[in-house]
């Protein structure tokens, strides 16, 4: 999808597409995606601006986590069209001064991306001029081992994200992929999952073979226990 304004067109990727693939300098070094991330899921998440209140929360947030993402094989990756300086003093500071929610100044091991001439902004639709032409928005892309692109979020800048919410979405992808179950609404890690209505009469009968593991209100509306709580 492209959207055009007289100064910048901005593409924004769609799900089950590859993720762009950039070079880019971070707080942690040169990072090369997807190479450097082979086979890991990737949480590549845009902020406003640096030394910002809004932006300041969500990054001690993903730092209070991000020991919970890496237990899910997922890497954080951060970006603004800050430079490296800025990212690294405003880094400073957080970790020497702010105490928010479950932060309290654990070191920020993730990289932050130095987009200072909008390159991979611009990749990932993270530029939207009715926004801000200067000012990335608050994206996040979630993406697979396979670096296609699973999930998009996008929030104006005045809201904060919900990183239980980031962090559940990954988990039902990876319980999707592993069992090839779905998730209901407001699902929760260990809550029913649904299984797919039935294609074909082959496995219409085959449901009905299972029937002792599922729980089946009508023949397109099935649950189960979720397989990590399985014993078969």
């Amino acid at each position: 999808m492209t959207k055009q304004s007289a100064t910048l067109t901005t593409t924004i990727p769609v799900l089950g597409e590859d993720a762009p693939a950039f070079v880019a300098q971070t707080t942690g070094g040169t990072i090369r995606f997807p190479q450097d991330y082979k086979g890991k899921w990737v949480i590549l998440f845009s902020h406003p601006a640096d030394f910002t209140p809004v932006c300041t929360s969500e990054i001690a947030a993903f730092a209070a986590m991000q020991d919970e993402f890496a237990a899910l094989g997922a890497e954080l990756i951060g970006l603004s069209v800050d430079s490296s300086s800025a990212h690294v003093a405003w880094l400073k500071e957080i970790e020497d001064k702010i105490r928010f929610g479950a932060y309290n100044g654990q070191p920020i091991r993730f990289p932050i991306i130095a987009d200072v001439k909008m390159d991979v902004a611009k990749q990932y639709g993270m530029i939207q001029p009715s926004m801000s032409d200067t000012k990335t928005v608050r994206a996040v892309f979630i993406i697979d081992p396979k670096a296609k692109i699973r999930t998009i979020l996008y929030y104006p800048q005045s809201t904060g994200r919900n990183f239980a919410e980031i962090k559940r979405i990954v988990q039902a992808l990876q319980l999707t992929d592993v069992y090839g179950v779905a998730t209901p609404a407001d699902w929760q890690p260990g809550a029913d999952v649904l299984v797919a209505a039935p294609a074909d009469m082959q496995e219409l009968k085959q449901r009905m073979a299972d029937k002792d593991k599922l729980d089946c209100q009508d023949w397109f509306f099935c649950t189960r226990r979720s397989p990590e709580y399985l014993n078969s």
